[in-house]
């Protein structure tokens, strides 16, 4: 297809208000890894928490959302939907420990809470681990859909899209630092949000829809459910039952670690105070469960009638290479439906909200292998901005990297059950470690090490025919990684009694899990409240799940059941406004 020449007009105006950022803030990142990895330490609240939701809004979110509502239904979601009360944790019971923590990135968190050579292994190992090789694993992922979106509205080939995003990605990220970076993610998000509600404004004017009222007398009330049928105890199984008791906790996946990690655990130790990284992630949970999934959901629903099957995608599509048919493909056969104008907002959009991911990535990325790597253990005294230059060649690695990995993926899901299959079983450890002085680093590297091999043997084991389904295969892991690294916790040493005890006043967990190693002079200062914290937990995810399905249910028409839940929702809300500021006291 072509655009015309307002859609570049359209396309020209919103990337430069979206990149304009990243060169206002261009001389203030060159001047420190601080600056560039963590904004100096000063990034209020809405900010950070508008970047977090704006770094996952990618291209391959819709894709993904698509597939699974093509494949399965809307009850499908559920894969992602049960990161919710991983979500809401890190916000009540993780985002202050984090900031109190004052460290630079997250891998530093290991030679603090850690002692010996095993702790400073273990941040060198997941330096390049994490920062490299799952790191280019996910943005990989993220541009395929680019690739995917670019073949379907420019007529591109993988290469081209490759090496054009790329190194619009490079230049961005290199110049900006994290303050670049998060600024230009207000003007992404803004124009994301436009752009997807747009397109389901489009999808649903489509004839073979007929708007909201069609939509949801044409679909098949099964695929409409946001719950999966209870009947076929199979399905509810893996879409319900596992994400919600077993995935959610268990499961290491970068936007939803437990206990926070990665991009997100950067964005709250970049945040100016306590409060400030506890507003931030709440926000940041809000907007990406509640507020953003039912524009993707529309466009999905509506592309079942459209585009029934994937030959019908294909027919519509025949300059698309056949490598990248699939169900994710049916978002951006959608998005070609749409007026001269529109068209450019849209892939304006897209462009913005894949670059906001990979720059989040990249400058992550950068973290872990500039600080956590070459600092830490080749030239610890390296002048600032030789590290700044040295994090800027890293970016350019990084997505080089992860844009030769993109020719060995097909589609969003396959990624996503990918990313899921290798961080299975580590998660417990992550949220245990603030909580129980016991766990030591031998424990994390037990769980990671059985995490990765009990993943990659039941992977070849599948593929060699053995009937075990995707969530079985996930309980399994889980199981076999955890029994590890409980028993490698207790038949080695602990860390010693001092670096405990450091740890323990500079972040003061609550709970009883610190009683064996701590003194009465380590109890100083205010103290959290678990039961706080709780509650707080427990109105955060009634909060948003409530208001998650009231929109559904005033989607489809049900208008008794979306006040029910929105009623619910508005009790829930009034809770956090109660819970929030005695959260905030109580810890001082």
């Amino acid at each position: 297809m072509q655009l015309a020449t307002i859609d570049w007009i359209v396309i020209a105006i919103c990337l430069t208000a979206a990149f304009a950022p990243a060169l206002f803030f261009a001389r203030r990142a060159s001047t420190g890894t601080a600056e560039f990895f963590a904004s100096g330490r000063s990034a209020p609240w809405w900010l950070i928490g508008t970047s977090m939701v704006a770094t996952t809004f990618s291209t391959d979110t819709p894709n993904l959302v698509t597939d699974f509502v093509r494949t399965g239904g809307v009850s499908y979601n559920w894969a992602w939907w049960a990161f919710l009360l991983t979500g809401m944790a890190t916000v009540f019971f993780y985002a202050r420990m984090w900031r109190r923590s004052g460290v630079l990135t997250d891998l530093e968190f290991y030679e603090l809470r850690y002692s010996g050579r095993s702790a400073a292994f273990v941040r060198g190992f997941r330096a390049v681990y994490l920062g490299l090789f799952f790191n280019c694993a996910i943005m990989a992922s993220v541009t395929l859909a680019a690739v995917k979106i670019a073949n379907v509205m420019l007529g591109w080939s993988r290469l081209q899209t490759v090496i054009v995003c790329g190194l619009i990605c490079i230049v961005f990220s290199a110049i900006s630092g994290l303050w670049g970076v998060m600024a230009s993610d207000m003007v992404q998000f803004a124009i994301a949000m436009v752009g997807v509600i747009a397109a389901a404004y489009v999808a649903l004017s489509q004839p073979e829809v007929g708007g909201l009222s069609g939509l949801v007398a044409k679909i098949d009330p099964a695929t409409l459910s946001l719950l999966p049928d209870f009947s076929d105890w199979g399905l509810t199984l893996s879409v319900l039952v596992i994400p919600l008791t077993i995935q959610w906790w268990s499961v290491w996946y970068p936007g939803a670690e437990p206990g926070g990690g990665s991009y997100i655990a950067q964005r709250m130790l970049a945040a100016k105070d306590e409060k400030n990284a506890m507003a931030a992630t709440l926000w940041f949970n809000i907007a990406h469960y509640a507020l953003r999934p039912w524009p993707w959901v529309i466009v999905a629903l509506c592309s079942i009638l459209v585009f029934p099957t994937l030959g019908d995608i294909q027919t519509a599509l025949p300059h698309v290479s056949d490598d990248l048919i699939g169900n994710d493909l049916a978002y951006p056969a959608m998005l070609t439906l749409l007026p001269a104008g529109l068209l450019g907002l849209l892939v304006a959009s897209l462009l913005s909200a894949y670059v906001s991911t990979m720059s989040t990535h990249l400058n992550w990325g950068c973290s872990y292998l500039v600080h956590d790597l070459y600092r830490r253990f080749f030239n610890p005294d390296a002048p600032e901005r030789r590290l700044v230059w040295l994090s800027r060649i890293m970016t350019a690695m990084l997505m080089v990297v992860s844009g030769a990995t993109v020719f060995l993926l097909s589609t969003a899901g396959e990624a996503f059950h990918l990313l899921l299959s290798i961080g299975a079983g580590t998660g417990l450890i992550y949220l245990l470690r603030w909580f129980w002085w016991r766990i030591n680093a031998w424990s994390e590297i037990a769980a990671m090490a059985s995490s990765f091999t009990f993943a990659l043997t039941l992977f070849v084991a599948r593929k060699s025919g053995l009937e075990l389904s995707s969530h079985a295969a996930l309980v399994w892991s889980v199981a076999l990684t955890t029994v590890v690294w409980v028993a490698v916790t207790y038949l080695t040493k602990p860390t010693d009694t001092e670096t405990l005890r450091r740890f323990y006043r500079k972040v003061r967990p609550a709970g009883r899990g610190w009683a064996k190693v701590i003194e009465p002079a380590d109890m100083t200062g205010p103290r959290d409240s678990l039961s706080l914290e709780l509650l707080g937990w427990v109105c955060g995810c009634t909060f948003v799940y409530s208001a998650l399905f009231g929109t559904g249910a005033m989607l489809y028409g049900q208008w008794l059941q979306g006040a029910l839940c929105l009623t619910v929702s508005a009790a829930a809300a009034i809770g956090l406004v109660w819970v929030v500021p005695r959260i905030w006291g109580s810890s001082g």
